[in-house]
């Protein structure tokens, strides 16, 4: 198992470079002042991972964030993603730059494909390639790809994607997709670590969390790092962010991971990648 010390720690991609497996994700944070709080405050706290896309609308709000936080630039992984109608070869190469130029960013830590789109995505692969070779891009990596899908996009890819970002919670585990992802050196990471709220429901969860005494979140989110899972918990209240991150002075046993493994049960709270209309 890899070492998992404190917020500031890392997990290494296949290609070296080190990203930190714990960081803030901003899906629904309002570009502006809701945004820019929330990443000044992640990044004051000790969060060095700002996950972030250009669906999302905030990126301007997340570069402006960083610029007011006290950390350095090089010093945060910022991660963005192409959403679905810019993909092809040219349109990724301009939606990358759009997306720079709304962090006010020189270069990006790790750029994603946002949804599988089959013969579009080996297009915006192959531009994704390109950005990475220009070094305009640290890590290229994907979100939403299954099994079937990442093999598609090797098919025709020169560079094996060093991430892969999917819907992962206790009710949704794939531990198929992740023995895939791992054999193939591609890091797997969490989105909707919370069920969308639905964790907090869990009964064996409220317990762990007692035995610990941790939140539910807390338990959650160790499990996910202990799977040597990257995740991205959002919010944009300072107390849950800070509160999010209180967990490196415990650890889950392997009967507490086992049991919280036990509880998948295949559901999705969030689209299905094989099955989507956007």
């Amino acid at each position: 198992m890899r070492t998992i010390s404190d917020l500031k720690g890392t997990f290494e991609l296949s290609n070296g470079v080190k990203m930190p497996y714990f960081g803030l994700g901003v899906y629904l944070s309002q570009d502006g002042n809701e945004v820019i709080g929330a990443v000044k405050d992640a990044l004051n706290h000790g969060y060095r991972h700002i996950d972030t896309a250009s669906i999302y609308n905030n990126e301007k709000g997340v570069g402006a964030g960083i610029q007011q936080s006290n950390v350095d630039r090089k010093d945060v992984f910022v991660v963005s993603k192409v959403w679905n109608n810019d993909q092809g070869y040219e349109s990724t190469l301009k939606a990358f730059d759009d997306s720079l130029e709304r962090l006010e960013l020189d270069y990006l830590d790790l750029y994603l494909i946002h949804w599988p789109k089959g013969e579009k995505s080996k297009e915006t692969w192959r531009a994704m390639e390109r950005l990475y070779a220009e070094k305009k891009i640290r890590a290229i990596g994907v979100s939403n790809f299954m099994q079937h899908h990442l093999e598609d996009l090797l098919t025709t890819a020169n560079i094996v994607p060093m991430v892969n970002q999917m819907e992962f919670h206790p009710y949704l585990v794939q531990e198929e997709l992740i023995d895939f992802c791992h054999a193939k050196g591609i890091q797997y990471e969490a989105w909707s670590p919370m069920m969308q709220g639905n964790v907090f429901n869990l009964p064996q969860l409220k317990e762990l969390a007692n035995r610990h005494q941790k939140t539910v979140a807390q338990i959650v989110l160790r499990w996910d790092l202990q799977k040597g899972v990257i995740t991205i918990p959002k919010s944009s209240k300072k107390e849950r962010i800070i509160s999010n991150a209180d967990i490196f002075d415990f650890e889950l046993s392997k009967a507490d991971v086992q049991l919280m493994d036990s509880l998948d049960r295949g559901q999705r709270f969030g689209p299905d990648p094989d099955n989507f209309d956007f």
